[in-house]
């Protein structure tokens, strides 16, 4: 099945909604108590927020669509990086993610390649993101593309301060981390 990476547009706003949420749940709630998931999933996914970040200037929603489903989506966003990130003109990978079924079947990277062309076109020479540092599978894939973790954050599932990792890398004009 084809994989198309499309800009996100108000129209997708429930779509988006939907999605950001349940990949959320799928991925983190059996590490989580209920009451964190729903804080977090009412602060974080939604209508209004999906709508904000749709409308920002400053963060960019990619969408992976599988035969007009949305089966992924990835946003970076600009803004100031953590003292960790030595890089210059840094970009942060906000968010990337797929649903289950749709793992190992190339919308990951497709998303990354993307992200990597968006992140060119805003100027930037630096990418980084923070990754649970529980979730070995994202650390994996996150290497593969040429990040390395180079510290750490707390970020808030609800009312739980979880530690988040890290990872930046160059990015080299023209140049993905997976095609060298």
């Amino acid at each position: 099945m084809d994989i198309t990476v499309r800009r996100g547009t108000s129209a997708d706003v429930a779509g988006l909604a939907a999605l950001a949420a349940q990949i959320f749940r799928e991925t983190f709630a059996a590490d989580n108590t209920p009451e964190d998931m729903a804080l977090h999933l009412a602060a974080a996914y939604g209508l209004v927020q999906q709508g904000r970040e749709l409308a920002d200037p400053h963060i960019t929603t990619l969408l992976a669509d599988a035969s007009g489903e949305l089966v992924g989506y990835a946003q970076v966003r600009e803004g100031p990086a953590p003292a960790c990130v030595t890089g210059e003109a840094a970009l942060e990978l906000w968010r990337l993610y797929v649903e289950r079924a749709w793992h190992g079947r190339g919308v990951a990277q497709e998303l990354m390649s993307c992200i990597e062309r968006e992140a060119r076109q805003r100027g930037a020479r630096t990418l980084w993101l923070g990754v649970w540092e529980r979730n070995e599978r994202a650390k994996a894939f996150y290497r593969k593309w040429g990040f390395e973790d180079v510290g750490s954050h707390v970020f808030l599932v609800g009312n739980d301060a979880q530690t988040d990792r890290i990872f930046a890398r160059a990015l080299l004009p023209g140049r993905s981390a997976q095609n060298g």
